[in-house]
């Protein structure tokens, strides 16, 4: 896989430089411009890092996976080499592993079972805006360790949509920013109907959309229940050329994998997802 240019690849070079002379950085990237998986990549051949591995903190299962899907085939690599991830129930890891993506119990249990983290030269804090109190808990622990026992320990924070300035006064640390990829955004609102279900009501939304617009659509519902209920009312008027798939943290990893990519066949897809697609991870081709 060819390296891509994303929006954080200009920056790069200053995050480098910025932790070789300091322990702490927060770094605010918009959505979409590659902070998850182009900065633990470009800090593995940093000097101060000697080898030792990167733990970088997902708060969802779903990018946890994604991101260390994406960053072991710009490899060339399989997930479990020099990429892994660990979440609950399930291990992606080896002996070779030295980028790990993480979920929040995971690191917690690992700050407590190793105070030390020997073998762990940089721990990154990724989608930190959703101040999960795992998120603030595992920082406020790496903060201690650092402070009172691995004084070379790097700490990064990064962010789309936090205070940043704020983070940065509170860590005591430089603070980066990254430009990102904008578009115009065109808002509409689809009209309810009274006592209208919200199945019947969406299913007439993405009608609309498919019949008014091009690529594929994205449909944010509540949880899994609203998810099912959604696609069984979909799959009965919408034509076999168009997926209706759905994304959701309980999902097989195939499945999650099949959502993450563009269809290999070009056709038409209306994904249906939880809030994890508002800002953990980023589908191909949607306009709608």
């Amino acid at each position: 896989m060819s390296t891509p240019i994303f929006p954080i690849t200009a920056l790069l070079p200053q995050v480098l430089n910025e932790l070789e002379a300091r322990t702490r950085l927060v770094l605010e990237a918009p959505p979409g411009a590659g902070k998850t998986t182009q900065v633990p990549l470009a800090l593995l051949d940093a000097p101060w890092l000697q080898g030792r591995k990167i733990i970088m903190l997902e708060p969802r299962r779903v990018a946890a996976r994604s991101a260390a899907q994406f960053m072991a085939r710009q490899r060339g690599e399989e997930v479990g080499g020099t990429v892994g991830y660990r979440i609950r129930f399930e291990n992606k890891v080896s002996a070779r592993t030295r980028v790990e993506v993480v979920t929040e119990g995971i690191l917690t249990r690992m700050l407590q079972d190793d105070p030390m983290l020997e073998g762990v030269g940089a721990v990154l804090f990724d989608e930190f805006h959703e101040r999960h109190l795992a998120a603030d808990l595992g920082l406020a622990l790496a903060l201690d360790v650092q402070a009172q026992l691995r004084e070379d320990l790097r700490i990064v924070v990064m962010s789309a949509t936090l205070d940043g300035e704020r983070l940065a006064q509170f860590l005591d640390a430089p603070r980066l920013s990254s430009e990102g990829r904008s578009y115009p955004v065109a808002i509409s609102h689809f009209p309810a109907r009274r006592d209208e279900a919200l199945e019947a009501q969406a299913r007439r939304a993405v009608e609309q959309a498919l019949a008014t617009h091009p690529g594929d659509v994205l449909v944010f519902l509540p949880g899994q229940r609203e998810i099912a209920r959604t696609q069984a009312a979909l799959e009965q008027v919408l034509p076999a050329d168009i997926q209706v798939l759905p994304l959701h943290g309980e999902l097989p990893v195939e499945q999650q994998s099949r959502v993450l990519q563009p269809d290999p066949h070009g056709q038409r897809r209306v994904v249906l997802a939880t809030n994890v697609a508002e800002s953990s991870v980023t589908l191909p081709g949607v306009r709608v």
